[in-house]
């Protein structure tokens, strides 16, 4: 008998093995490819590895820095990466030129867009630029939108000086009083301006003076989904939980990403840049919703937005051409 009960312990336990090898050689593996360098917005990609949620679906996810919402839109489109995370708009503009991609899921429902300088600058609404210079990148998503943001807001754009640079050369620029205020995302530029001189910076959002576009995008090639809609929807239902338990443990989720990638940024730094994320997650039409659903009409107001500024030819009642809620869990 005893010698029964080993050999039965040692079949379960070859069982449990075997499954557990096949589970393993089963897995996807899945590349993310980032629209930027890391900071502190993907830390829920990070969480969802750590926490196990993405080898809970059967995928092995690898996540890569980008080196731009441009490039990373490029990549998924030629199939270099599995999914993406990149500006929506940055999407929007390759896919009407042709390019086969579009969006399953979007985190960032408020563009995190901002007029950013130090906070005694008193820069607080549109008008308090007047007078003041600006630097931004020449051709990205900013500067593609600062003249919705002057428009909207009833200023010339001669009201404005205008300096231009690269990242790097804007915070610089801001840092050293060359210029009053940078254009760039509210998660990114600030934290790394206060990490760089210790002093308060003000975020003016373009969401809050009535330019809001939707923004960081899951993104994948429709032939994918046509292929394996399982993946997508494995995959989204892995980042849905992660999103959720960033939200509820913004600290937890900073430290599983820097569990999973130490070189990922200074801890405090990425607190700051997750914890300002935050309130960008929903709009007043999805604050109820899970994390990624996004409302048609926000949608709407995107397009809206790129066709009357952008120089991009786009009907707003197509957004089903671009974005589909159709694979998150129901």
């Amino acid at each position: 008998m005893a010698l029964k009960a080993r050999f039965g312990a040692w079949l379960g336990g070859a069982a449990v093995l075997l499954c557990t090898t096949l589970s393993a050689a089963a897995a996807d593996k899945v590349t993310l490819l980032l629209n930027w360098y890391n900071y502190g917005e993907h830390a829920p990609f990070y969480l969802g590895i750590e926490k196990g949620y993405f080898p809970a679906e059967g995928i092995e996810l690898s996540v890569e820095e980008g080196r731009g919402s441009g490039a990373t839109v490029q990549a998924v489109a030629a199939g270099s990466a599995t999914f993406g995370y990149a500006d929506f708009g940055t999407m929007v503009k390759a896919a009407v030129k042709g390019a086969p991609i579009k969006a399953v899921g979007i985190m960032l429902q408020k563009s995190p867009m901002a007029v950013q300088g130090f906070a005694d600058k008193n820069i607080r609404t549109p008008k308090d630029m007047i007078g003041k210079t600006v630097v931004y990148t020449p051709g990205d998503s900013f500067s593609q939108l600062w003249p919705a943001l002057l428009k909207v807001n009833g200023i010339q754009d001669s009201q404005v000086k205008v300096i231009t640079g690269d990242a790097a050369t804007k915070r610089n620029a801001v840092i050293s009083g060359q210029a009053d205020f940078l254009l760039g995302n509210v998660n990114d530029q600030k934290p790394l301006i206060e990490e760089a001189t210790g002093k308060p910076v003000y975020a003016m959002l373009f969401a809050d003076f009535g330019v809001n576009t939707v923004n960081g995008s899951v993104i994948v090639r429709p032939d994918l989904l046509e292929k394996n809609p399982d993946l997508a929807k494995r995959f989204l239902r892995a980042l849905q939980k992660s999103i959720a338990e960033a939200k509820s443990n913004p600290q937890g989720a900073v430290d599983a990403m820097l569990k999973v990638n130490p070189k990922a940024g200074k801890r405090e730094t990425l607190l700051a840049s997750w914890t300002v994320t935050l309130p960008l997650l929903h709009t007043a039409l999805t604050e109820k919703k899970p994390p990624l659903w996004t409302d048609p009409k926000d949608i709407a107001g995107t397009l809206d937005i790129l066709s009357k500024y952008s120089g991009v030819d786009i009907d707003p009642a197509q957004g089903a051409k671009f974005y589909t809620n159709d694979f998150l869990p129901n």
